[in-house]
């Protein structure tokens, strides 16, 4: 349904979009993640027809939106846009609601019932008399998201929609993105700073680095298969550790300062590569008790750190090299550990995700 090809932006000479492309079918929830100052928000107003592009073209059911000035009108009142700040006017909520409809020349009957179905959708039922600015910021979210769907847009687009919002507002603004999506069949695409947020509602996820699409994939295969050592750090992997491949037989064993780490990578002896575990992936156990099993990395290490984390401890180990894994409390306090204790810290070698370095 939306088609990004070599999209680019500048403002005042500095280039904020290198070349983004991507494919969006119809009927999907696309995320935007990636770094502040990446360009997420910019893109989004370049698709809703709010900026126009340096170059590259950006399609909506194949035709070019800034080239084709006669279709452009059409396409943009097939979208509906909310921004990370709702603007609410200093009127009735019922009024701010209606504001779309009455550009359309919908009947005042229609309105009336279109914005009491839209109020009971948010779960905003009853609030049509409140004066829009006298609500809390999530109420105010959730105003603005009605307005957006209550033209019922083919293409709902996002910015930031839960940012600076409490965890409550955050769950109802989440819970209506996915009920519009499954519902409605909107096609959603949506820009976040919170990286999990994405992986909660999105169907494909694009990580805009250096003004382009690192990557663009499934949920899983970001968190868990990120394309590279940039796109790894920022969706949380923490042990990313660089090393040499040394050989490679059935599994690779690569050699990282020292310290030999099996995969199941196919690899290319001599290749620079770097490593990522995810820090759920590794296991802590006091020296004594670790025991060596096949398909397994085990390392004898010393524990340097216990870092409370919520309900959980992030256990930093060196074992030659930097090791961090993510324990309850309970399992920190069962082991015994504590820092300057001797572990030993094991994981699966298909636990072990490589990326090539250039």
């Amino acid at each position: 349904m939306i088609e990004l090809e070599g999209v680019r932006k500048s403002f005042d000479g500095k280039e904020v979009l290198a070349g983004v492309s991507a494919r969006i079918e119809r009927g999907e929830i696309f995320a935007v993640i990636g770094p502040s100052g990446s360009g997420k928000s910019t893109l989004l107003r370049l698709i809703d027809l709010l900026d126009t592009p340096t170059g590259g073209a950006i399609r909506i059911n194949g035709v070019d939106i800034h080239a084709n000035r006669e279709e452009s009108h059409r396409v943009q009142r097939m979208m509906g846009m909310v921004f990370q700040k709702p603007a609410v006017f200093n009127t009735t909520v019922a009024e701010n609601i209606a504001v779309g409809l009455r550009f359309r020349g919908i009947k005042e009957a229609a309105i009336k019932a279109k914005v009491e179905e839209a109020l009971a959708v948010v779960g905003l039922a009853g609030y049509e008399e409140r004066r829009a600015r006298t609500l809390s910021g999530g109420e105010m979210q959730r105003v603005a998201l009605a307005r957006a769907m209550v033209i019922e847009p083919e293409i709902l687009l996002m910015d930031e929609p839960t940012a600076n919002l409490d965890p409550v507002s955050v769950e109802k603004i989440e819970e209506l993105v996915v009920r519009i999506n499954r519902d409605l069949g909107t096609t959603i695409v949506f820009s976040t700073h919170d990286m999990y947020q994405g992986q909660r509602l999105a169907h494909l996820i694009g990580v805009l680095m250096n003004g382009r699409f690192a990557q663009v994939g499934t949920p899983r295969e970001v968190f868990t298969h990120p394309a590279s050592r940039e796109v790894a750090r920022f969706v949380g992997i923490e042990n990313i550790i660089d090393g040499v491949v040394v050989a490679s037989n059935g599994t690779c064993a690569v050699d990282a300062g020292g310290v030999r780490i099996r995969t199941r990578s196919p690899l290319t002896p001599e290749e620079l590569v770097s490593l990522c575990i995810r820090s759920e992936d590794l296991r802590v156990t006091p020296a004594g008790e670790a025991t060596t099993a096949p398909g397994k990395n085990t390392l004898p290490g010393i524990v340097t750190s216990i870092v409370p984390r919520g309900p959980f401890s992030r256990v930093t180990v060196d074992c030659g090299i930097t090791l961090s894994s993510i324990l309850s409390w309970k399992v920190v306090d069962n082991l015994g550990i504590r820092e300057g204790s001797h572990v030993a810290v094991s994981f699966a070698e298909e636990s072990v995700h490589v990326v090539r370095r250039g």
